[in-house]
């Protein structure tokens, strides 16, 4: 859900340049089943835009109706909304409306965290209650334990007597495309849906820039033998699609070097089974470990034909796996997709 922060703060500043208000929106506890888990937030600006969704589309419209108030007062309030009898959900949900103002400090400090890939911390003050009080709202915690209340003019949460919902937010997954085929260019469409950070790697030859590959953030123009100096770690998943047997297989071996959470091959098994073991025959001593990140096919069997259903496929997987759930239709999970008793 980090990016989805990011797009708050991004559209908040883009309210401000226009002179508008905003107010940020927390889903802080819930009783029940909801369509999306505590600790989702959306921006609601007071030209009646609205950045992200807590859930379906319902509760957006009450939530709406509700901000007027906090536009008027500048106090944070906590609102319900009762899933059971309009959603369908079985859940009782807690929300709070809090005037949305950081600092300039603040969002410089913010960017400089997120072009450094580093985590921080949301921590939201509210009473499980509807009513409204100043001492409400959330404060933003980074690495070096600096932190920032989310409205203006003031530099602490006080919300002594509060309940607080503590988030952890970790950089954005990254995937990493080696490739510059048109396939190449659908998957990074998909990826930035997703709130994936994309990074495309081609040929230090290949004419192609980031234009040709929407949705990527980068792109690095490196031979096999020189991607170190692509940030690549846990959180990162790789997929070889260049559609060249020998680059994959270089790209393959320099990636053994590296702890990736994914790495995804193109083509039918037997391409496979000959990249893997011409890659044992040139390293023999290999972890088992690392085979166990290789998928390839990569993808879900899903019926998968057009370049774009291939991308659902693979992010699909990669979701899967990073996740650590087993497709199922969820229509055959025992127990509720969101469901929090508090």
């Amino acid at each position: 859900m980090t990016h989805e922060f990011i797009q708050i703060v991004q559209g908040y500043k883009k309210a401000k340049k226009a002179g508008r208000k905003s107010i940020l929106v927390t889903l802080v506890a819930l009783d029940g089943s909801s369509y999306r888990p505590s600790g989702v937030r959306m921006l609601v600006v007071d030209d009646a835009s609205m950045i992200g969704v807590i859930s379906g589309g319902c509760v957006e419209k009450e939530i709406l109706k509700q901000t007027g108030s906090v536009f008027t007062s500048k106090v944070s309030k906590i609102m319900t909304y009762d899933g059971r009898y309009r959603l369908g959900c079985e859940g009782l949900l807690y929300i709070l409306l809090e005037p949305f103002g950081p600092s300039d400090l603040f969002l410089k400090e913010f960017e400089n965290n997120i072009l450094k890939e580093e985590s921080f911390q949301l921590k939201t003050y509210f009473k499980k209650e509807v009513g409204t009080n100043t001492e409400w709202g959330t404060e933003v915690v980074f690495t070096d334990n600096s932190r920032y209340y989310m409205k203006q003019n003031r530099t602490m949460v006080l919300g002594s007597n509060s309940d607080v919902l503590v988030k952890e937010m970790n950089p954005c997954f990254k995937l990493v495309i080696f490739g510059a085929e048109r396939d190449a260019a659908q998957l990074c469409i998909f990826a930035k849906l997703l709130g994936w950070k994309v990074t495309v790697v081609v040929s230090i030859s290949n004419p192609l820039t980031l234009q040709h590959f929407p949705g990527a953030n980068e792109i690095f123009h490196v031979e096999p033998e020189s991607i170190e100096t692509i940030h690549l770690n846990k959180n990162s998943a790789v997929i070889l699609m260049t559609h060249s047997y020998a680059r994959d297989l270089k790209y393959l071996s320099k990636l053994k070097e590296f702890s990736v959470s994914y790495i995804g091959l193109l083509g039918p098994k037997k391409r496979r089974e000959k990249l893997l073991n011409e890659f044992i025959e040139l390293h023999s001593v290999i972890e088992d470990s690392f085979f166990d990140l290789i998928h390839g096919p990569s993808g879900l069997n899903i019926g998968a034909e057009t370049p774009q259903e291939i991308a659902l496929s693979i992010c699909s997987e990669i979701l899967s796996v990073v996740r650590g759930k087993e497709p199922i239709f969820l229509s055959d999970k025992v127990n509720a997709i969101h469901c929090e008793i508090s």
